[in-house]
């Protein structure tokens, strides 16, 4: 009875919470805003730590709610990532007093009221116990983290939320697409079930095709290749404390939902784990390229963020391939998904604390700015050598993990492919070290050029709740980096049932093979560094962006084709059937059997030259294909040619450019991706059930 009770106080406290903090935020005292909200998360960390650490297993079932009913349920990996979860609210929520003081009182109330929506969402996600309930809180966070994005309201946050909200939207409807899918093939969607009945099942297509639409959905959220582009937009936009979050919970809510399908459906899987680890690897290097390449402090650690979701997908696909002997894979996947967390919470936080005081993010305009600061100098650094994965860091636990994972995987299958992923792996590490070092050196070793007095000046960088904020962030790092089997092996253990990893021998973390190959990411890094980024990215002592504008899949691929393709397409089918009908002059005069009207035009000698001064191109082309139809008619008809056709299809070639031109400047992108998500929804329920 108690589990239950803190199950549901879990999934439920942060709703009521949100809105108490919203009045306290925007009606109460200005030396008090931000004060409710800590209290909120504070309280829900302290159920997260109740359950984990005395509380046993438990499930809840609400009937009638959402249609299916909602089903909860406490376990290790469960309780493990709502108590993560609750301590990153906190912590964040902690320095976001500092952070806003200069907001108004409608602003601060608006971050703290969709901050706690959002936690309640996260913790219904995590706690969830079928994909159905599942989906419900994932669709909710996606529109409660929607204002984090555009909380600034400038131009550049307004489209990254609504960069954010199409992929949420069109992940989300895919995700439901296999939903309906699945619960066809299965008759369920409880995940404890899901695995049996996917044996059961003769139909492996329709599994595929589910297992496809939702690992599209949920690997969206996740920020897995090629449907990462909301990362690098929405971490720079959104407040540092709301992009800490983004990063460190709300990406391991789409990992949550790919790990539910690969460990339920897709189970020691092959082709399932080949699929997730050819996407692991290319988002794990190319997320590091990306960071490598930005010039920007809150974008190089967003763009970071897709990588080390390309180390956690690696895992998961592991998990798969390995099948029975996937211990070391899914211990490796699990702490290196709480190892992210920390890292950004801790990395997103410190570029929070440069922001609040440099009010700038360019690594040339914040260089120096860590200088003769100890204090963050030493939080930094637990961010950065442990998503590096140096040794004496929680990184390098997780990392070595994964990697004897790919080994015993190369070994097994004696696949040259699986040895050049080894390579990829640890030259991916060597990237991430290098990136690193690139952003270390920029605010700690060099000199702002005209702003380094006052940088030096400002000793009072961050107030003591900001300060504790830092130290809570940074703390466990080391600490579970130096004590493993103590700390992170029982962490890992305790998620097992849930991610069905099976037993691994005790690993000498600090074995010459181990510390082996993370030397070999560390010289890839050093080599990195100073042959590319001080070499290659800067230039007269500037740090420049020579090439990620180059990789943007949205501005040079989706959005091209999805704004003009699309529009043009359901412009013609306005201009075609719209209030201009220009349709029906066109069929009149191509259907016209008694040619009574053209013979009367061509008396009346309603005649165009031969010539139009049209200068464009597909007007040109309209006049010339209806010419070409008149003078057909009038030899037909023996009639002189009047040039009607040749008039109407002009007018409707304008027609179909204007329209085009008017969705273009009115649809906003985002009801776009809505009305494509619905339109596929559509497709799929005729098939289905036509």
């Amino acid at each position: 009875m108690t589990e239950t009770i803190l199950l549901l106080s879990l999934v439920l406290l942060p709703f009521p919470a949100a809105a108490v903090c919203w009045l306290c935020a925007r009606y109460g005292k200005a030396g008090m805003r931000g004060v409710p909200a800590a209290a909120a998360a504070g309280l829900e960390l302290i159920l997260a730590l109740a359950a984990a650490l005395y509380g046993g297993d438990a499930a809840l079932r609400i009937p009638g709610l959402c249609g299916l009913g909602l089903t909860f349920a406490l376990d290790g990996f469960r309780r493990l990532y709502a108590a993560v979860a609750a301590f990153l609210w906190l912590v964040a929520l902690l320095l976001s007093r500092q952070y806003f003081a200069r907001d108004t009182a409608r602003e601060r109330a608006r971050f703290d009221l969709f901050s706690l929506l959002t936690l309640g969402a996260v913790m219904g996600l995590f706690l969830s116990d079928d994909l159905g309930t599942a989906f419900v809180f994932f669709e909710l966070l996606s529109f409660t983290s929607y204002a984090w994005v555009a909380h600034t309201e400038t131009d550049a946050a307004l489209r990254a939320a609504d960069t954010y909200l199409a992929v949420a939207v069109i992940g989300g409807l895919t995700a439901l697409m296999g939903l309906f899918l699945l619960q066809h093939a299965l008759g369920t969607l409880e995940l404890s079930a899901l695995y049996a009945a996917a044996r059961a099942c003769p139909d492996r297509g329709t599994l595929y095709a589910a297992g496809g639409c939702l690992l599209f959905g949920f690997g969206a959220k996740a920020g897995i290749w090629p449907l990462h582009i909301w990362l690098p937009k929405a971490h720079p936009a959104a407040p540092a404390p709301a992009s800490a979050l983004l990063s460190g919970a709300l990406t391991k809510c789409g990992v949550f939902g790919v790990l539910a399908v690969s460990c339920g459906i897709f189970r020691a899987d092959a082709r399932w784990g080949a699929l997730l680890l050819a996407l692991g690897v290319v988002t794990m290097a190319f997320g590091a390229l990306l960071a490598l390449l930005s010039v920007d402090l809150k974008r190089t650690l967003a763009c970071s963020s897709v990588s080390q979701i390309g180390f956690i997908v690696v895992g998961v696909g592991l998990m798969c391939l390995l099948g029975p002997e996937n211990g070391l894979a899914a211990r490796g996947t699990v702490l290196h998904m709480v190892n992210h967390s920390l890292f950004k919470l801790t990395l997103f936080l410190t570029a929070g604390a440069v922001y609040m005081n440099a009010h700038a993010l360019d690594l040339n305009d914040v260089r120096g700015f860590g200088r003769n600061k100890p204090f963050l100098h030493a939080v930094f650094l637990c961010g950065a050598l442990g998503i590096g994965g140096v040794p004496g860091f929680s990184g390098y636990i997780s990392k070595t993990l994964l990697h004897e994972a790919i080994v015993e995987y190369a070994h097994i299958s004696g696949s040259r492919l699986i040895t050049a992923a080894e390579w990829l792996f640890l030259a991916a590490g060597g990237l991430t070290l290098a990136y690193m070092a690139k952003l270390y050196a920029a605010l700690f070793l060099e000199r702002h050029p005209a702003r380094q007095a006052e940088f030096d000046g400002m000793r009072g960088y961050v107030s003591a709740p900001s300060a504790a904020a830092l130290a809570a962030a940074a703390l466990p790092i080391p600490v579970l980096g130096l004590l493993p089997h103590g700390t992170m092996d029982a962490l890992a253990d305790a998620a097992m049932p849930f991610l069905a990893g099976g037993e691994a021998a005790r690993v000498a973390y600090f074995s010459f093979e181990n510390l082996k190959g993370a030397g070999v990411s560390l010289l890839i890094g050093a080599a990195v560094y100073f042959l590319i980024v001080r070499r290659l990215l800067m230039r007269d002592g500037r740090y420049v962006d020579r090439l990620s504008g180059r990789f943007d899949l949205e501005d040079r691929l989706y959005r091209p084709v999805l704004l003009r393709v699309l529009p043009a397409v359901l412009g013609a089918i306005a201009a075609l059937f719209g209030e201009n009908r220009i349709l029906a002059p066109v069929v009149r005069r191509l259907l016209c059997r008694g040619g009574t009207e053209m013979q009367a035009l061509s008396d009346a000698g309603a005649q165009i030259p031969e010539e139009i001064p049209y200068g464009d191109i597909r007007e040109r082309f309209a006049y010339k294909v209806g010419a070409l139809l008149d003078r057909g008619y009038a030899v037909r008809r023996g009639v002189q040619p009047a040039h009607r056709l040749s008039t109407a299809l002009v007018r409707l070639t304008d027609q179909l450019r204007s329209s085009t031109q008017a969705i273009v400047r009115n649809l906003s992108f985002s009801l776009l991706m809505t009305c494509v998500g619905f339109t596929l929804l559509l497709v799929y329920l005729v098939l289905i059930y036509a």
